[in-house]
Parts: structure tokens; sequence; C-alpha cells
């Protein structure tokens, strides 16, 4: 890593505590800069205000989710066990405790700022890799789905209601056993749902 990339990694890791201490009204690009130990005009060289460091915060978080769900589809694998594997891509961030600050920090934000909850949602293509996932399952007849897009929210609401905002709003991380009673059930749920039932005798 260059020594611009080490200060860029600095700036930004004292933004995230500066924006989870004081919010984003509160927080002082001075603060920032005196938090990552480098001059306020090493901030600004990278991040020409305020507003730009934390849509690169945004990105971060974005980039995480979206590296986490680069999960290549398996034709091979029975629909209940790729199912469980996709789910884990979501699950994996959620019993991580960095992603969740980060996600905490972001999401006390864009409550206040619809303009900028919108543009975090641009930023995420989970939804669309979830259902691509579930279009291609149905086009081989393991699940009977007539809309991915609807089923692709549907299995993420079924993790996500469980799993993510009762422990953003509690501020705690679930355990990982936590987390995989609430992916396989939520898969079984989901197969029983949209299963098809000729996978159903092939199980």
């Amino acid at each position: 890593m260059s020594v611009s990339d080490q200060k860029k990694k600095q700036i930004i890791t004292a933004a995230i505590a500066e924006f989870q201490e004081k919010g984003y009204a509160g927080s002082s690009m001075d603060r920032i800069s005196e938090r990552a130990q480098v001059s306020k005009r090493t901030v600004y060289n990278h991040f020409e205000s305020k507003d730009v460091l934390f849509k690169a915060i945004n990105q971060c978080l974005a980039d995480q989710i979206n590296s986490a769900l680069e999960l290549p589809y398996d034709p091979d694998l029975p629909i209940r066990d790729a199912l469980i594997r996709l789910g884990w891509a979501e699950g994996e961030l959620m019993i991580n405790p960095c992603f969740m600050s980060l996600a905490r920090m972001i999401m006390s934000e864009t409550i206040r700022d619809p303009e900028l909850a919108a543009d975090m949602n641009a930023r995420m293509t989970k939804l669309t890799i979830f259902a691509e996932f579930i279009e291609r399952a149905a086009r081989e007849g393991k699940l009977t789905v007539e809309n991915p897009g609807v089923a692709a929210e549907q299995f993420l609401g079924l993790i996500k209601s469980r799993a993510f905002y009762p422990n953003i709003y509690a501020a705690r991380v679930p355990e990982r056993d936590e987390m995989e009673t609430i992916i396989t059930e939520s898969v079984d749920l989901f197969l029983a749902r949209y299963g098809s039932a000729s996978e159903t005798n092939n199980s």
C-alpha cells in the first residue's frame, strides 16, 4: 500500500469514528484530521468536503456488500444448499462487528437525509444479484417463481428482519450459531413457498 493510500485509509477510519460519535452534522474535518493524525490539507487533498468523505464511506459499505455477494452460481448444488450459501453471503456481513458498526452509523444519517438514502441504495446491487440467482434457479426448475424480484426481496427480508434490523437498533452483533438458525429457517420457509415439487421429490 502506498503512503497516499495508507493516509486515505487513516482518514476514512478516523471519519467513521467521528461520524459515529458526533453524527454527520456535528462532525468536523478538523477533528477528523486530528483523529487520522494527518494535516487538514492532507484530508482535503483526498476529500474536498465532508459530504464527499461521507459518500466515500458509503461506497466502502456498498463495496463490502457487493464483494460478499460475488458468488458463482453452481447448477450442481441442491437448491436448499445453494440458498443457504447465498444467505450466508449476507449473514457473514451481519456477524461482522465492523460492518454492523459502519451500517449503524450510515443508517442513522440516511434516516435524516432521503437523498443520501437513495444514493446509498443505488450503490448496492445485492437485490439484483439475489433476483438473478432466483430467476436462474426457476429456469432450471428448482424454484417455482413468477416474479424473481419480489421473491428476492422476500428472501432478504426473512433474514434481515431477524438478523439485521433488531441488532442494528440494539447495537449488538448476532452470534454465528444464531445467524445459522436464522438462515436455515429462512431458506426452509422460502422453499415452502417457492420450492418446486420435482426438486422436493429429488431431495
